[in-house]
């Protein structure tokens, strides 16, 4: 007899950075759904790192198992082709319901959407965020350093992100809806890429008053003109111009973006309390994972952008739940682990023999508690070459001007300097090295700073170390330089 199929859960917060959790010892963090999780049902990696510091890049590897360089995902507006493998088809192909409910940026909007999922659910009219005008009456006035904040506070009724604060609260009673109503004739896989806590930095009481400010870790500051640091960072810090901010204005930036977290981490206590009321949360598979972190006031800025690669940015967090018939030593794992390793994972789990060459290595192994290390080293890439000018984001045309939101990023984006050079990381549980194609490379000693603010590039005394992460990156681009596709093509 055929082995039931477990239900599976993809929980996808976007720009939850990898530290704001409590069980991680963050004490300002409120998060007790997924602290509860991983004392009792599930593992948490505090070393997880996304393959690439914004959406639509990350979201192509995470659903392919494939680097960014393997086929040039590198902008938002280069989504996964109908020829290249997504694990949401894969599942749907497999016998799967799938249910899609939340953001895109994985596949160009004109696409089939039924070749990926069974639903691509939308809530009704009000529950959206393109059902509410998104004005700036919240933003400080031009020229000011509140203006490029994205910092917009308390959610009260009237504020001008109404519309943005209510957007994931939809998609979120859509799911439960769905889970309450599985199919009987197929196993059901959910998959939830919510906005929160992407910025603007907003949220509705409980959440905004639940951070106690006090608790807040120390904020990363810049060293002094941002010395060994990339110019993408400290252009990014001139055009947003929050530098004269006070700690304390940082504090509540920093306080509303944990709140965003709490509220979200309710949401999550809500599927799984639907799941235990439907009577299928021991059926159940859980990934919870963010596409990429935020700097939230490190080095005096705010969101990210697309070739550094601070752990604040990198670091995601990831929770996984499996089913109750497999092995489960529940607790925080201090292993390597890259978000490409979420498909190898689903598919080690169902016996899915992949279709495709892919870089990601099953956790089940580590998860089960059987062995404590996974990878040597994880990578991190982006940015772009001089004259590529289809990867600058153009087609954003609404954050090209002064004014937009995006516009301090988007401006360096834009640049032919140095700034949005083509880089790469790779970090090691000890240090981290950035070849960066345009400009000085960076070398950190994670043990002696861990806030990355000293770049050690230069120092002789990390030369053989040096040789040696430029050795391993090396040996990390002959093996993921291509893939073949698995069926040949006929010759005779």
């Amino acid at each position: 007899m055929k082995k039931k199929q477990p239900n599976i859960i993809i929980f996808n917060p976007d720009q939850w950075r990898g530290d704001v959790m409590g069980h991680l010892g963050n004490q300002a963090a409120v998060t007790p759904n997924l602290d509860s999780l991983v004392n009792t049902d599930g593992v948490s990696f505090e070393n997880a790192f996304c393959q690439n510091p914004v959406c639509t890049p990350s979201r192509c590897s995470f659903m392919s198992g494939w680097y960014p360089h393997v086929k040039g995902n590198r902008t938002i507006f280069h989504m996964m082709q109908p020829e290249d493998p997504v694990l949401l088809r894969t599942l749907k192909q497999k016998g799967y319901h799938v249910w899609w409910g939340g953001k895109n940026d994985l596949i160009p909007n004109d696409a089939d959407f039924s070749e990926y999922c069974d639903e691509k659910y939308e809530p009704e009219q009000g529950m959206k965020m393109t059902s509410a005008k998104l004005n700036d009456d919240w933003r400080g006035e031009p020229g000011t350093p509140d203006y490029y904040s994205f910092y917009g506070g308390k959610l009260e009724e009237g504020h001008g992100l109404q519309g943005f604060a209510d957007y994931d609260w939809g998609y979120i009673q859509g799911a439960i809806e769905r889970i309450k109503n599985a199919p009987k004739d197929k196993p059901l896989c959910i998959y939830l890429p919510l906005m929160y806590p992407h910025p603007p930095y907003v949220v509705e009481e409980p959440w905004f008053s639940m951070i106690d400010r006090e608790k807040l870790p120390e904020r990363v500051k810049p060293p002094e003109n941002f010395e060994g640091k990339p110019s993408m960072l400290k252009g990014i810090a001139d055009n947003q111009n929050m530098e004269s901010w006070s700690e304390e204005q940082w504090d509540e930036l920093r306080a509303t973006y944990y709140g965003m977290c709490a509220r979200v981490d309710h949401q999550f206590g809500m599927i799984m309390d639907a799941l235990k009321e439907a009577g299928i949360y021991d059926d159940t598979a859980v990934f919870f994972f963010s596409d990429h972190g935020d700097y939230t006031g490190d080095f005096n800025i705010v969101e990210k952008n697309q070739n550094t690669f601070e752990d604040s940015l990198a670091g995601v967090p990831f929770v996984v739940k499996l089913p109750s018939t497999n092995e489960v030593k529940p607790g925080v794992r201090d292993a390597l682990v890259e978000l490409i390793d979420l498909p190898a994972t689903i598919e080690d789990l169902l016996g899915i023999e992949p279709e495709h060459t892919h870089f990601g290595k099953s956790l089940l192994p580590i998860i089960a508690g059987e062995v404590n290390e996974h990878r040597d080293a994880v990578f991190c890439q982006g940015g772009r070459l001089h004259g590529e000018t289809h990867c600058m984001e153009l087609e954003a045309t609404d954050q090209q001007q002064p004014g937009a939101l995006y516009y301090p990023r988007l401006k360096m984006q834009r640049s032919e300097g140095p700034e949005h050079t083509k880089a790469i990381m790779v970090r090691t549980k000890d240090y981290k090295y950035v070849k960066r194609l345009y400009e000085e490379d960076e070398l950190y000693d994670l043990k002696e700073d861990p806030n990355e603010r000293d770049n050690r590039i230069n120092d002789p005394k990390y030369s053989e170390i040096l040789s040696k992460l430029k050795e391993r990156l090396l040996t990390f681009y002959v093996e993921t330089s291509d893939v073949v596709r698995h069926k040949t093509d006929a010759r005779f």
